[in-house]
């Protein structure tokens, strides 16, 4: 199966690739060959190409079609017609990755299943993911267009900490500074690690099954923002010292960090992952997050450098707890 991720060194991405690799699909990168953090399988074909940029992009795959094209990158209804316009014809099944955040907010009703409404009032990545969507199932009803859309929710590697300002909070923690915690810290989330979001994902290339249809693929444990900051506290060696800040308060302070926890992260999410795994059957994610964060915390510790410290929001976490507790002493 000859298959092109456009991207395919991120986070999520790159262990896709290693996993597509592993089990024998002639994978083919489209990028601008400038990512050097995620290395590609040796066995990656790669073209060069900036897929803002039409001509590059033609030029780049001449002659070429290919059994499954995945965007990694697409973020905009312009960015969705440009892809129609380039692969129509071109690919026997066209994934986008979308995201799970585009799902109502607040929710209705829980479990999430992939006929729960997409509506997010909060935040502009995920209604412009929700367009996305909406042009590309258009494209399904009038033109045959083979689509498959994929919403991930919070999918990490070794790399990353889910906590706003990454290291920053560990850095918090170990200097024995308070860290915050929106809310009451008691609403529910779900953090899938990218080896386990690729069993399912990679089982879905070239699955006939799969056009016309939308899938959500994560973990099936659910931690609440406690637990989290206190798992990364227990990998990282320390204590969290946790202080609850509303929401609605961090985002008066930082309109992005907001819209993030507003439009997704202080939302309890459940997700049922059964549509997943009917269609890929040993699809199963087995890395709890303990497991998770002990990888992610020693690969900060191997190398001093990667121990970056986002000073200002730091000061900023400061001036928030100092007006919270002024007001609630």
């Amino acid at each position: 199966m000859k298959v092109l991720f456009i991207g395919g060194t991120g986070i999520i991405s790159s262990a896709c690739a290693r996993l597509a690799v592993e089990q024998g699909l002639e994978l083919y990168f489209l990028n601008r060959g400038k990512t050097v953090n995620r290395p590609a399988p040796q066995a990656v074909h790669h073209l060069t190409g900036d897929i803002r940029h039409k001509p590059s992009v033609q030029k780049a795959l001449a002659g070429l079609s290919f059994d499954v094209i995945v965007n990694w990158i697409a973020f905009t209804p312009e960015h969705i017609a440009q892809d129609l316009d380039l692969f129509a014809g071109r690919t026997g099944q066209y994934i986008f990755i979308s995201s799970a955040s585009a799902y109502q907010k607040p929710l209705s009703k829980l479990p999430i299943t992939e006929s729960t409404p997409l509506e997010n009032p909060f935040w502009e990545y995920s209604r412009l993911k929700i367009a996305c969507e909406e042009k590309l199932w258009q494209a399904w009803r009038t033109q045959k267009f083979p689509v498959t859309i994929v919403r991930p929710s919070h999918t990490y590697d070794k790399t990353k900490l889910p906590l706003s300002g990454g290291y920053t909070a560990v850095a918090r923690m170990r200097q024995g500074k308070k860290v915050i915690v929106p809310g009451d810290g008691t609403s529910l989330w779900v953090l899938t690690h990218h080896h386990d979001f690729a069993k399912g994902f990679v089982g879905l290339l070239g699955h006939k099954q799969a056009i016309g249809e939308a899938f959500h693929i994560t973990s099936d444990e659910w931690l609440t923002w406690n637990q989290i900051y206190q798992i990364i506290a227990r990998a990282a060696g320390v204590e969290a010292r946790i202080t609850h800040i509303p929401s609605d308060l961090i985002a008066a302070f930082n309109p992005e960090w907001g819209a993030g926890l507003l439009g997704d992260k202080s939302h309890s999410v459940i997700f049922d992952n059964s549509k997943i795994k009917q269609a890929v059957p040993n699809f199963k994610a087995t890395i709890p997050y303990s497991q998770g964060a002990k990888e992610t915390l020693d690969w900060f510790q191997a190398d001093p450098a990667r121990q970056v410290i986002d000073h200002q929001l730091d000061q900023q976490m400061d001036r928030i707890i100092a007006a919270y507790e002024a007001a609630w002493p």
